[in-house]
């Protein structure tokens, strides 16, 4: 991976949770571990990454997260209600202070109606409450595109939240 500035905003996020005592773990779909091999290209990485769960299909969002079948069935699984559902799956999962998620469709196939190519949905969440959303369209822009610019939201969503931790142990 020579993404340069994709490897500068984990290594960045990584001090952050550092400093903090703040620990990661991530649920991917549309990215398939792209964030988790992101974040673990930092050397060092293994004080905050804890771990990253790739639910690609319905099933494993189900039976990783515990995503409700349900809010699958209502909302489709790119939608804002299972990205949450996601995020706070992986904290009831893990014992991490920060979890995000990524669901979306990269293209260049998978588009229905009102949910086009492009379309990815991101939560970020943490074990004193914090829930954050974003919606986001970038259009179709190539499925490696649509993985990075997700990737790249992810980890400036989680570095958000970590801003506004407290540190573990305070």
């Amino acid at each position: 991976m020579a993404d340069h500035e994709l490897i500068d905003a984990a290594r960045a996020l990584l001090d952050r949770c550092r400093r903090k005592k703040l620990t990661i773990a991530t649920a991917e779909s549309c990215t398939g571990g792209l964030l988790a091999a992101t974040l673990t290209e930092v050397p060092g990485s293994s004080d905050v990454v804890d771990r990253g769960f790739v639910t690609y299909s319905d099933a494993a969002k189900q039976q990783m997260l515990g995503v409700a079948a349900e809010t699958l069935t209502r909302h489709g699984a790119v939608s804002r209600e299972t990205a949450e559902a996601m995020a706070r799956g992986v904290l009831a999962q893990a014992p991490v202070d920060l979890a995000v998620s990524i669901t979306g469709i990269a293209g260049p196939g998978g588009a229905t109606p009102g949910k086009p190519i492009g379309l990815v949905h991101l939560a970020a969440a943490s074990t004193s409450g914090a829930l954050a959303h974003h919606e986001r369209h970038y259009g179709d822009i190539g499925r490696a595109g649509v993985r990075r610019a997700s990737v790249f939201d992810a980890i400036a969503m989680l570095n958000a939240l970590a801003e506004t931790e407290k540190p573990r142990g305070e």
